[in-house]
């Protein structure tokens, strides 16, 4: 069984920074893209950024590219978002899971991790 756990996230002023760490048990972890999700208060849950199974081909949203930095590491079975120069909009709950090529979830979800950014 996959055990998800996101932490890292909490309350910070607008153009301080964060870093969500996921520790995503799952013996296959090292076969999969990893990914980041959020979802803000009455929104859906969007794609936030992806990683490859190496650590290569990282991907972002638009909305966060040059701010977030996404990695992970395979013998921990983690994947890290290091998150820059927030701003209110990036306030949501941060999920991380498994996903496909095309950047859709395919994997378990955790209980998230909370972010507020107050301008």
């Amino acid at each position: 069984q996959v055990e998800v756990v996101e932490s890292g996230g909490g309350l910070v002023q607008a153009g301080e920074n964060l870093k969500l760490t996921c520790v995503y048990s799952d013996p296959t972890f090292n076969d999969y893209a990893m990914g980041w999700f959020r979802q803000a208060p009455g929104q859906g849950r969007e794609f936030v950024a992806s990683v490859g199974w190496s650590g290569l081909s990282p991907h972002y949203a638009d909305f966060v590219k040059g701010r977030f930095i996404i990695s992970r590491d395979n013998a921990k079975q983690t994947v890290y978002l290091e998150m820059n120069s927030l701003n209110p909009e990036d306030t949501a709950v941060y999920y991380c899971t498994r996903v496909y090529a095309d950047f859709r979830s395919s994997g378990s979800w955790g209980q998230g991790t909370q972010v507020v950014v107050r301008s």
